[in-house]
């Protein structure tokens, strides 16, 4: 389905860089205490997950975008006001996002949906929880709908919905976006980020990975061509684009799943809006606002929640409902 979207911005966020800077730069969450496991994976590595529960018997596992963390602030505002909701929360550190180097060669990438699986078969271990439900942002967001996608009506009937937010949904798409001219400060920072992950590496690995000439990678596909698609598998930038992307997966859900992206989103191209796949997926909504940029969505808070957050609970607490 896809649905009209009830987001109003506020008129000074129209811009949708002032509007990131603010969502994602200088808001400030407090009331949220964590409590780290860490998870070893099949293949010798571990993921770090930060816990924030009060006993409720419903949890909800959020995965963060690029270099992101779950001390983000979108991250640390989902969580707390889906446990004023009567949810546990589960914030997942990807590999290499926690503060210390993984320990594999390898770290994450926008399809790596095996240590997703790994977390939810912890959860299910537990034997707390009656129903789990999966939010995503950005990287995160692919990562929640293309897992979603590809167990289908096999997926683990813990799992009863997902929402998810500033969706890449075609990998190649906003990889050329991000790296336009209007883009590059965003560029510059998140190759600066990587550039210090690879360099952790390198120290580790040296055979495998060193940093020269790393000057000359201009853009992502120059850095996926260098390091994510050798390091994981993939012929090259294209290949790791076209597998890893949710897009292909959407109509395969099988269920309720809340997808919002903006239009004035800097980082997404028109390919990433999947209208076609929600039309023919009745568990998809798709809602398309005018603003919100990048992990944005700000507007005049309700106990500290922005509207995504109010939104976000509201569909998993009924996603029943549009």
């Amino acid at each position: 389905m896809v649905l009209p979207c009830s987001y109003q911005s506020l008129r000074i966020f129209r811009n949708p860089h002032v509007h990131m800077v603010v969502a994602n730069q200088l808001r400030y969450v407090s009331g949220v205490r964590y409590r780290r496991t860490r998870l070893e994976t099949p293949d010798g590595d571990f993921l770090d997950l930060d816990f924030s529960c009060q006993g409720f018997r419903r949890i909800a596992v959020i995965v963060h975008g690029l270099e992101g963390h779950s001390h983000r602030p979108y991250v640390l505002g989902m969580v707390r006001a889906l446990q004023r909701a009567g949810w546990d929360a589960c914030a997942v550190n990807l590999r290499g996002c926690s503060g210390e180097p993984n320990r594999k060669p390898w770290f994450y990438h926008s399809g790596m949906t095996e240590d997703l699986e790994t977390v939810l078969r912890h959860l299910v271990r537990l034997s707390r929880y009656e129903s789990v439900a999966l939010v995503g942002f950005s990287l995160g967001g692919n990562l929640v709908l293309k897992y979603l996608g590809e167990r289908g009506l096999d997926l683990s009937p813990c799992v009863q919905a997902a929402v998810t937010f500033a969706v890449p949904c075609d990998l190649a798409g906003a990889a050329r976006k991000i790296s336009e001219p209007q883009n590059r400060l965003y560029l510059k920072r998140f190759l600066k980020m990587l550039r210090q992950k690879i360099e952790a590496k390198a120290r580790l690995f040296p055979d495998r990975l060193n940093t020269d000439g790393y000057e000359a990678i201009r853009t992502l596909e120059d850095f996926d061509n260098r390091y994510t698609a050798p390091l994981h598998g993939f012929q090259d930038a294209q290949d790791y684009y076209a597998r890893a992307s949710c897009k292909p997966f959407l109509e395969r859900i099988a269920v309720p799943t809340l997808l919002i992206n903006a239009l004035d989103d800097p980082f997404l191209s028109p390919s990433c809006f999947a209208y076609r796949e929600a039309l023919r997926n009745p568990h998809l909504i798709l809602e398309t606002s005018d603003h919100g940029s990048h992990v944005g969505f700000v507007d005049v808070p309700h106990r500290g929640a922005l509207w995504s957050e109010r939104r976000a609970v509201a569909f998993l607490q009924d996603p029943l409902m549009p």
